[in-house]
C-alpha cells in the first residue's frame, strides 16, 4: 500500500499529521543545518580589484606630495633623492596590502544560519561573533554596488531592534545566496504591519 505523500495518518487513524513542506524555494539545502558557510570566493577578486584602485590614488596623491616638496620645500640633496624611493615603497607597499589582505579576510569571516536566526563571525585580530536572531530583524536588504553587480556579488543587511548592531551586514555573497537567506530570514507567521 502506498503512502499519500502529502498527509500521513497517525498509527489510531485519529490525527492527520500533514507532510513537510520545503521553507524556502530559493534556499539552498546547506540553510536548513548549521554547518558553517563561506562568502563566495569572488569576493577576494572584487576586493583586490577595490583594492588596486586604492593603491592607484594613494600612489597618485603621494606623487604629487612628493613633486610639491621637492619645488618648495628647501631640502639637503640627499633628502630630496630619498623622497622618490620613499614614494615607491609606500605604492609597493599599499599595493601588495591591497593584494594580500583579501584573502586573508576572507579566511576569517563565516555565517552559520539555522532556524532560529544567523550567527556571523569575522575579523582576523580581533574576532566577533554576532547572532541576529529571526524574531529580532525589522526589514532586510540585499544590495549590489556597479562592482558587486560586475561579479555577481550582492551584501546582506539586517535590521533589527535596538541601538547597538541595529544594522548588521554581510557582505561577499553570491547574489542568489543573498536573496535566499533573505528570504529564509524573514519573520515568518506574522501579520504585523509595521
Amino acid at each position: 500500500m502506498d503512502e499519500d505523500p502529502v498527509a500521513v495518518t497517525a498509527e489510531d487513524g485519529a490525527a492527520e499529521i500533514p507532510a513537510p513542506q520545503p521553507a524556502l524555494p530559493l534556499a539552498p539545502r546547506s540553510f536548513e543545518s548549521k554547518d558553517v558557510q563561506r562568502l563566495a570566493p569572488e569576493y577576494v577578486s572584487l576586493q583586490r580589484a577595490v583594492g588596486w584602485i586604492q593603491t592607484a590614488s594613494v600612489s597618485a596623491c603621494a606623487l604629487a606630495t612628493v613633486g610639491i616638496v621637492w619645488l618648495t620645500r628647501d631640502i639637503p640633496w640627499i633628502g630630496k633623492l630619498l623622497l622618490f624611493p620613499g614614494w615607491v615603497l609606500v605604492t609597493l607597499g599599499v599595493g601588495w596590502l591591497s593584494y594580500a589582505w583579501p584573502a586573508v579576510h576572507y579566511r576569517h569571516v563565516s555565517y552559520t544560519l539555522d532556524d532560529e536566526g544567523i550567527e556571523i563571525r569575522t575579523g582576523v585580530w580581533w574576532r566577533q561573533v554576532m547572532s541576529v536572531p529571526r524574531s529580532r530583524v525589522q526589514h532586510i536588504d540585499v544590495s549590489q554596488g556597479p562592482m558587486e553587480r560586475s561579479y555577481g556579488l550582492g551584501r546582506l543587511v539586517l535590521y533589527t531592534a535596538g541601538t547597538n548592531h541595529s544594522r548588521v551586514e554581510l557582505a561577499g555573497l553570491n547574489h542568489a545566496v543573498a536573496l535566499g537567506l533573505r528570504n529564509h530570514l524573514l519573520p515568518r507567521g506574522s501579520d504585523d504591519a509595521v
